[in-house]
C-alpha cells in the first residue's frame, strides 16, 4: 500500500534537500548542520505518516502489515518483530517526535493536538472476553 506511493521518493535526497533549505533559511550559520539534518529527517517521517493516514482514509483500517511497512520506511529496527499494532504505532510516534501513547492510559491525558494518530487513537475499540 505505502510502498507504491513512496518508491519514487529517494529518502536520502529528500532529507538532504530539506536540510539544505533549513540551512538556507538560517543563512548557513555554522554549527547547526546536524540539527538541520535531524529536523529534515523528522519532517520526512512525518510526511510518510501523513501519507499513510491519507491512504487509510481511502483504503480502510490499518493493518499490522501496513504499519510494519511504514515503520520500515521510517527506519525502525526490526518492525517484523513487533507483534502489536499498538506497539508499532508507539514506535512510529516516538520516531516522529510525538509521545508514544497510542491507545494507552496516557492518551486520556494527551494534549498533542497535532498528533496524526489522535483520531485513530480515540476510536472506540471493542474487545471480546
Amino acid at each position: 500500500m505505502l510502498s507504491h506511493a513512496v518508491k519514487p521518493i529517494n529518502r536520502h535526497q529528500w532529507i538532504a534537500e530539506a536540510a539544505y533549505y533549513k540551512a538556507l533559511a538560517r543563512k548557513f550559520e555554522p554549527g547547526k548542520e546536524l540539527t538541520d539534518w535531524l529536523e529534515a529527517e523528522t519532517d520526512y517521517y512525518r510526511m510518510l505518516v501523513a501519507l499513510y493516514m491519507s491512504i487509510l482514509e481511502e483504503d480502510g483500517p490499518m493493518t499490522i502489515l501496513s504499519l510494519r511497512q511504514l515503520a520500515e520506511f521510517i527506519g525502525i529496527q526490526s518492525p517484523e518483530d513487533i507483534l502489536s499494532e499498538i506497539e508499532l504505532v508507539g514506535a512510529i510516534q516516538n520516531a516522529t517526535g510525538h509521545s508514544p501513547c497510542f491507545r494507552s492510559e496516557i492518551n486520556r491525558l494527551c494534549e498533542e493536538m497535532d498528533c496524526p494518530w489522535r483520531a485513530e487513537c480515540r476510536k472506540l475499540v471493542s474487545a471480546w472476553y
